[in-house]
């Protein structure tokens, strides 16, 4: 399989859209257009690419505060979107969780916390149990700490998008063809023809419904990897018979 790099994708947008490769307005809506498309990828199909486990020094819980707080923005141009695991790491002080105990916080609400854990005074303080995403990069956790945890953070991120210097991603390798049709959405409102005073206004939903057609199959193979496929397992749906998953 032959993915895109910046370069490729210029092109073929460029020949696919009718426009000179190096036409100025076009170039200006590339770093648009593709944060469109790389977005929107990453939000219909949830890409277990993006899954990232974060730790380190910058991971950690003080004793006798329940906040745990960290920056969204990560090495290399991405950014932290979604908590979906959070673990505190034992004994206390080590910041590895691969040479240590990984110790699973349980999600919970923040009346919860507030009602049993909502004190820092000494004798409510322990090793931390549960936590709750009080925003996006704030969290809150219960009992407050006793002692310095550091935690490992389980979520997913968004990577860097495609650029003059980053020239290859895993959309752009592994699904150009949902690349292209999603940058052809955009460019497509961007030459005004969705509306039906345009020249063409079907041409924004042809490539919308082939986005649509393409986006099926991908998704089938994102839920493959994840175990969610026909009976929770790796297998792509029976084009026959489906079996149970109970």
């Amino acid at each position: 399989m032959v993915g895109l790099t910046y370069a490729t994708y210029k092109t073929q947008i460029a020949e696919m859209a009718v426009v000179a490769e190096d036409d100025v307005n076009f170039l200006a809506i590339i770093p648009s257009m593709i944060d469109y498309a790389t977005l929107r990828i990453n939000r219909d199909l949830d890409l277990l690419d993006t899954s990232e486990s974060l730790y380190g020094p910058a991971y950690k819980l003080t004793a006798g505060n329940r906040n745990l707080s960290f920056s969204q923005n990560l090495a290399g141009g991405s950014y932290f979107v979604v908590s979906e695991q959070i673990n505190l790491i034992t004994p206390a002080g080590q910041t590895n969780p691969d040479l240590a105990t990984r110790v699973p916080l349980l999600p919970a609400t923040k009346e919860f916390l507030d009602s049993v854990f909502g004190s820092s005074i000494s004798t409510n303080r322990g090793q931390p149990k549960y936590f709750v995403p009080f925003n996006d990069t704030l969290f809150l956790v219960g009992p407050v700490p006793d002692v310095d945890y550091y935690v490992e953070v389980v979520g997913t991120i968004r990577p860097a998008s495609l650029s003059e210097v980053v020239t290859t991603t895993f959309i752009s390798q592994y699904l150009p063809d949902l690349l292209i049709m999603a940058s052809m959405i955009y460019i497509s409102a961007y030459q005004r023809n969705f509306g039906r005073q345009s020249d063409d206004p079907q041409m924004a939903q042809s490539y919308e419904n082939q986005y649509q057609t393409l986006l099926k199959s991908a998704t089938v193979e994102e839920a493959r990897k994840k175990f969610e496929g026909a009976a929770w397992s790796s297998q792509a749906p029976a084009t026959v018979s489906s079996p149970t998953r109970g």
